[in-house]
């Protein structure tokens, strides 16, 4: 029988953190009665930094259902990627199986059943995608589909309406647990792992409480993670915008050479400031994102740690 762990990271949830782990145990105990797990699987809420009482919570969880819940504490918070990561691979000893999924219980805990069953039926990698997202903002949604359009346009795999809700066998997470860079996309990098996979769908649901932990500046610097970690199209864009404009620039330069012999020489001095201006505001553009994929390079290069794991809470010997 299969020992499953559900991967939990956790960021200021104390709201939820109880409710969560009551909703969870319920579907690990109802999925052993029926055979399809070991009764030994359990829960891992990973602790990334929360300044709130999640880890007391987390704590008090272990103490109650001892077997049941175990608990990760990172030193600091070091973000949503990270906590996951340090959750799964912590895990990937202590289980042949892990679904990650958020402390919100927005994504759908009933699909977890047919996760387990795609498993059994040999899929290693099964994703959560939602159906829909009626219950997003117009901007939200709008936003949401055109950044899995373009991280298509850019050559970067990934599952449509898919975030981090997912099923990883054992030798799936040991195949992630490989990839040894800093600048984590989840999203984009288990697609690359190639195992066989499967999706289910689910409708997603609003927040039982709290707030959410992902405002628009986290949105916006995951995708843009997303991309610069994948791709190297946005620089071949600038190499070919640059281009275009030089020439555009000479075919300029020879309207003017033809302009100032015919005597046809109109002053342009708004047409020259703002030809500055566009060319100025490019190359500062151009060269900021040539200095992030740099930047980028720095960090990896200094092979620092992704985390500090303080403390684990389990039953293992």
């Amino acid at each position: 029988m299969d020992r499953l762990a559900i991967v939990v990271p956790c960021y200021n949830e104390e709201e939820v953190l109880k409710i969560a782990s009551e909703a969870l145990r319920g579907v690990l105990r109802d999925l052993s009665d029926k055979g399809k797990i070991s009764e030994d699987s359990y829960i891992l809420f990973v602790n990334d930094g929360s300044r709130d009482r999640t880890w007391e919570l987390i704590e008090e969880e272990h103490r109650l259902y001892p077997g049941q819940v175990y608990g990760v504490k990172l030193a600091g918070n070091v973000g949503h990627q990270f906590a996951l990561t340090a959750g799964l691979i912590t895990a990937k000893d202590m289980c042949d199986v892990t679904v990650s999924i958020d402390a919100d219980l927005q994504d759908d805990i009933n699909v977890i059943e047919e996760m387990i069953d795609s498993f059994h039926a040999g899929n290693d990698i099964v994703y959560g995608v939602r159906r829909e997202r009626k219950t997003d903002t117009f901007f939200k949604r709008t936003s949401a589909q055109a950044f899995y359009k373009l991280m298509a346009l850019m050559g970067v795999k990934t599952v449509y309406n898919h975030a981090d809700f997912r099923l990883m066998s054992k030798r799936a997470v040991e195949q992630f647990s490989l990839y040894g860079e800093t600048n984590l996309f989840l999203r984009g990098m288990v697609p690359l792992i190639g195992y066989q996979t499967d999706s289910v769908y689910y409708d997603r649901k609003e927040r039982v409480a709290g707030e959410s932990k992902y405002p628009l500046k986290k949105m916006l610097a995951l995708a843009f993670n997303g991309i610069s970690s994948f791709s190297v199209k946005p620089i071949s864009f600038i190499l070919g915008l640059g281009i275009f404009i030089i020439i555009c620039s000479v075919l300029a330069a020879v309207y003017a050479l033809i302009s100032y012999f015919t005597g046809h020489v109109v002053a342009g001095w708004t047409s020259l400031i703002l030809s500055l201006w566009f060319l100025g505001g490019l190359q500062l553009i151009s060269i900021g994102l040539v200095g992030q994929y740099i930047g980028k390079i720095y960090i990896e290069v200094k092979h620092r740690p992704r985390y500090n794991i303080e403390k684990i809470l389990s039953d293992e010997k």
